[in-house]
């Protein structure tokens, strides 16, 4: 993932499960037993599970890294931009905002959230190491406007594939330059999953590669979702500047999700960028949000190497 050069000038840990069993004999038994008491049973830790986990997660790796596949789906950006902090520190074009009114002796300046909706049909290939995507733009802002071999029109942000995110964490040639921890359990839809915490080892060689929080099947070792670590991303430094301009420390949440799956293969179905700005109380100015869905996916070809 990578931020856009012409961009404008514009965050689980499950606490430990306790189960409390109260147990009473039915009031008219007779016992001679000592009485019971409260009991506090807490479920195994998930750590334990942690290399089993890993070792499922590695092995997921090897089957993406050598997958082949061909798919078309349909792809709805929406993207939205609030001005408002830019305008704070520079005068606005004429046509940015809106003036409201509040009586005869003074106004009050807002500005509206841009927003763009674009919808593309999206086909993916990958044949050998080679990936090409294909774009044809079908609607921008709700309108139909067809544009064979579209390039992405989003403001912000500028994004390829990221069915291969989960090798540069658990791929096996990976997994040595990370420190993993369960942080907790949740469920996805119908499938209970542990949620993994990577973090780069001190003295890790240095690596492009992002890092952060993963959710992970541990029946199959897929990985369903991540949410990437900032510090990592692209052209940062674009936050960076643009958080020293507000006076705030920049904040970026980044999550892909992967539900749509095909002969054990799973393929994103969402992707999200919040990007916000911090006060030093933690208060939080979100200035741009965009939104990538997936859906309706037509696979034509989906495989892997199988190893003995």
């Amino acid at each position: 993932m990578s931020i856009s050069r012409n961009a404008p000038s514009l965050a689980a840990a499950l606490a430990a499960v306790v189960l409390l069993f109260l147990s009473h004999p039915p009031a008219h038994a007779v016992s001679h037993s000592p009485p019971r008491t409260f009991q506090n049973l807490a479920l195994p830790s998930p750590q334990p599970q942690l290399p089993a986990l890993l070792a499922k997660a590695a092995e997921y790796c090897r089957r993406l890294e050598s997958s082949a596949f061909d798919f078309v789906c349909r792809e709805e950006i929406s993207e939205s931009i609030d001005p408002n902090l830019d305008v704070a520190k520079k005068m606005p074009p004429p046509s940015s905002g809106w003036t409201e009114y509040r009586g005869p002796t003074f106004t009050i300046t807002t500005f509206r959230k841009i927003k763009h909706k674009f919808v593309y049909d999206y086909q993916c290939v990958r044949a050998g190491r080679t990936i090409r995507e294909m774009r044809t733009q079908l609607e921008e802002n709700g309108k139909r406007k067809v544009v064979p071999n579209a390039t992405l029109q989003t403001s912000v942000v500028v994004f390829g594939t990221a069915l291969f995110g989960p090798v540069g964490l658990f791929g096996e040639r990976f997994q040595p330059d990370y420190d993993f921890t369960v942080a907790g359990q949740e469920k996805i839809g119908k499938i209970r999953v542990l949620v993994v915490d990577a973090k780069p080892k001190p003295g890790a060689p240095p690596t492009r590669n992002l890092y952060g929080k993963a959710w992970i099947d541990p029946v199959t070792g897929n990985i369903l979702k991540i949410e990437w670590s900032e510090s990592r991303v692209g052209r940062f430094d674009i936050f960076e500047k643009r958080g020293e301009l507000y006076n705030r420390k920049p904040r970026l949440i980044i999550r892909s999700e992967f539900s749509a799956e095909k002969n054990g293969i799973r393929f994103p179905s969402r992707l999200s960028v919040e990007e916000a700005y911090l006060k030093e109380s933690g208060k939080a100015f979100v200035r741009s949000k965009t939104e990538v869905v997936y859906k309706n996916f037509k696979f034509f070809t989906v495989k892997y190497e199988v190893r003995d």
